[in-house]
């Protein structure tokens, strides 16, 4: 079933659960997609798909920690909601552990041995762990293990 698909059956289960906040985010999530589509001209590929939920999903995490140093706490609430319902249309994410092992390997791979070397390991590893691991931990975690 691809992304659209899932979010269609979601938009309906949560019209009739009259469950305003998942209707909301989901309404959001599929305009996202058609737009998306609109703009390459043709329907996503799975991994353009991981892609912009991913997106969607670091948009509201980086909006979050804003307002929650404005003390806006009934908006961090609201986001919160959002971001459990993004997190449901992306794959499982890995781990810190997981994600520890996978940069050792690349740095391995492409023979890093500096923190010169951060953009390699970065350009290697990022495609590997795209919509499986959130970016601020794969980059603090090539940063700790270069340095």
């Amino acid at each position: 079933m691809s992304l659209g698909d899932s979010l269609q059956k979601d938009m309906i289960a949560a019209m009739k659960a009259k469950d305003k906040a998942t209707l909301g985010t989901v309404r959001m999530l599929k305009a996202a997609v058609a737009n998306e589509k609109i703009n390459l001209g043709r329907e996503l590929t799975t991994e353009e798909e991981v892609s912009l939920l991913s997106r969607e999903l670091k948009q509201r995490k980086e909006s979050l920690k804003e307002f929650k140093a404005a003390g806006r706490d009934e908006t961090v609430q609201e986001l919160e909601k959002e971001i459990e319902v993004v997190e449901q249309y992306l794959p499982e994410q890995l781990s810190a552990d997981e994600v520890k092992a996978i940069v050792e390997e690349t740095i391995k791979q492409v023979g890093a041995t500096s923190s010169a070397d951060f953009g390699k390991v970065m350009g290697a590893v990022m495609p590997k762990l795209k919509g499986k691991a959130d970016g601020q931990l794969v980059n603090a975690t090539v940063k700790e293990l270069l340095s």
